[in-house]
């Protein structure tokens, strides 16, 4: 068996802190490694979450905690029930995706806020090429709380949806596109250096930590209106 002390040092009180628990990122760690970390988190916690997890990840993680889940598209294991279940009237969170190859990153943040308990909205394939699909869901993206906007290619899409609604916009540029793209550098610069004021980035591919942000707003927000 491995143990846990000789690779991690385990910050349980995260959550009562900064209000979400420390998260797994299971690459470049060993399967045994991430089965150890996520058994010790969900002891704790009763919930628990890693991101960039493999089938192998997967398979060590379920002989110690039978009840996990592998979402094999965002790469992400659960283990547990959400962290919270609000209210029905609780504001939701879009999660908007440029194109279908983009759905992995897309998925890694709907996920990730539904675990952490937030309602999602997703608005899937209503890139740029198209832009009369954006506008035909255009209500939907008022009305919520935050936006979570996924592109590849040249980024685009924040800026117009910046362009449209006042909720916060947090974009998160992809690694899809041909050459000349980088690896997901074009999306990133193109989005920041987007005309549409206010938007905020994150890194590339990095749908968790977009889905950590839009999470830290969530949850500003609720309070203030329970107050």
């Amino acid at each position: 068996m491995t143990n846990l002390s000789d690779f991690a040092n385990l910050d349980h009180q995260r959550q009562a802190r900064n209000g979400l628990p420390e998260v797994v990122y299971a690459e470049s760690k060993t399967p045994e490694q991430v089965a150890a970390i996520l058994a010790s988190l969900y002891e704790k916690a009763g919930s628990a979450l890693a991101t960039r997890a493999a089938i192998e990840h997967f398979a060590a993680v379920q002989t110690r905690l039978p009840e996990a889940i592998y979402h094999e598209q965002p790469r992400l294991i659960t283990v547990g029930p959400p962290l919270d279940t609000p209210p029905p009237e609780t504001p939701y969170a879009a999660v908007v995706c440029a194109g279908t190859s983009d759905l992995p990153v897309a998925e890694e943040a709907a996920l990730t806020l539904e675990w952490a308990g937030w309602p999602v909205r997703r608005i899937t394939d209503v890139g740029v090429a198209g832009i009369h699909r954006l506008f035909a869901v255009e209500d939907v993206l008022r009305e919520a709380a935050v936006c979570i906007v996924v592109a590849g290619m040249e980024g685009a899409l924040p800026s117009v949806v910046g362009g449209r609604i006042a909720s916060p916009i947090i974009a998160v540029p992809t690694s899809v596109g041909y050459g000349a793209h980088f690896g997901g550098l074009s999306a990133l610069l193109g989005m920041l250096t987007a005309c549409a004021p206010g938007i905020t980035v994150v890194n590339i591919d990095n749908g968790f930590g977009a889905a950590a942000a839009a999470h830290r707003i969530l949850r500003q927000l609720t309070q203030t209106l329970a107050t």
